[in-house]
């Protein structure tokens, strides 16, 4: 790669986005950061600024943009913009060749689809692009234009390389288990969002990280992995490796089990995308002592049950997915504000799928309005907002 890639890091405040921006740093004769997002942490993204010196930001929380141009947090030369439009505005900034997309949540759809739309390159870190909205994304990517970054998908999409155009028996993704794995039901009734936070192998976002701890996040990644390959929900298995080494596998109609293995780096996944085709050097060895003690034991459903819902709404398609995952964000959020248990996040996503009337998610629009719609009902059960709205998904 002779000229420099001009890059948009998308949630560049997060823990995706703080890794990425190390990886550019090793890649300092690759890249060029000319835009860079957050939702609400516009001080974090006023201290990268000055660092990258970007051309145009984005701060997608309309408080915090206020904020920020109220303390000119910004230099004259660095335009701003406000909102989920502006965030989607800047993945189509005219000089970027490439967005790495590390928003979380179903806000990072919009980004996505536009920067796919707009022609760049895009490094998938939101996985909730294609849990809500897999069809659409996946229609308007052209071949190589859309790369995963999640660890399992990016192990996958490496190990299919190895036979290309070969049709895998079955992908295996791996889950750690998060720290709850072992607990008991009443165990599990009286911990707090601090005990989850506790995560034992990964360092990410409070909302990832709660979501590995209820095994919905790795319900969302088969929904996702669905998309990204091209391959039916049966044909995808989940077992969790409390040792986060192996991070997926194939098996191919031959019998062979290929695996990738790393430590649990995410700067392993993202360099891998942004310098595709080409495998660039990190500089690291794994210690290959630690493979000694990899275990590997199927996902109890009975007791952390938004695994199974994940992959029933995947398999129910249309704008289940996007209820699932809406009902799913505002429970988190209300676990994490002490308002509910950590049992009732899967209870209530539960509860609104079977009340969900499965739309066809023909359009932005309709998936839209089904995530509005679950995000309000699951808000009235937590007792986060009690005024009702109209009408059922």
């Amino acid at each position: 790669m002779s000229e420099r890639t001009q890059i948009v890091v998308l949630g560049a405040s997060g823990s995706i986005g703080a890794s990425t921006l190390d990886v550019i740093a090793e890649l300092d004769d690759r890249f060029d950061i000319v835009g860079l997002s957050c939702e609400t942490k516009w001080r974090e993204l006023a201290a990268i600024a000055v660092d990258v010196q970007p051309q145009a930001v984005a701060i997608a929380d309309l408080t915090a943009y206020n904020e920020a141009v109220e303390a000119a947090a910004f230099g004259p030369g660095v335009r701003c913009l406000a909102g989920s439009e502006g965030v989607a505005e800047l993945a189509t900034w005219d000089c970027a060749d490439f967005v790495l997309n590390g928003v979380v949540g179903a806000a990072g759809l919009p980004a996505t689809l536009a920067a796919l739309e707009a022609g760049k390159r895009v490094a998938l870190a939101n996985k909730e692009s294609l849990v809500v909205g897999g069809d659409l994304v996946m229609a308007t990517a052209e071949p190589d234009q859309l790369l995963p970054v999640d660890s399992e998908h990016s192990a996958i999409w490496q190990l299919l390389s190895l036979r290309p155009g070969e049709r895998p028996q079955r992908i295996v993704l791996t889950a750690s288990g998060g720290p709850f794995r072992g607990m008991g039901t009443e165990q599990l009734a009286a911990v707090d969002a601090l005990d989850a936070l506790a995560h034992p192998t990964w360092s990410m976002g409070p909302k990832i990280t709660v979501d590995s701890a209820t095994l919905a996040n790795k319900g969302l990644e088969i929904i996702e992995a669905h998309h990204f390959f091209g391959v039916g929900y049966d044909e995808i298995d989940v077992v969790v490796h409390p040792q986060s080494i192996v991070h997926g596998m194939v098996e191919w109609p031959d019998g062979a089990l290929f695996a990738e293995l790393s430590e649990p780096d995410m700067r392993s996944p993202i360099r891998a995308a942004l310098t595709y085709p080409d495998h660039v050097p990190s500089g690291r060895r794994a210690d290959i002592t630690r493979l000694s003690g990899l275990t590997f034991e199927a996902p109890d459903e009975k007791r952390f049950p938004a695994l199974g819902l994940a992959r029933a709404a995947g398999e129910a398609g249309g704008t289940a997915p996007a209820v699932l995952n809406a009902a799913n964000e505002v429970a988190v959020d209300a676990f994490l504000a002490n308002r509910i248990g950590f049992l009732e996040i899967a209870s209530l996503c539960d509860r609104v799928l079977s009340e969900h009337h499965v739309e066809n998610a023909s359009s932005v629009e309709a998936l839209m309005a089904a995530d509005a719609w679950a995000r309000q009902r699951v808000s009235v059960w937590a007792g986060i907002e009690r005024t009702p709205t109209a009408t059922a998904g």
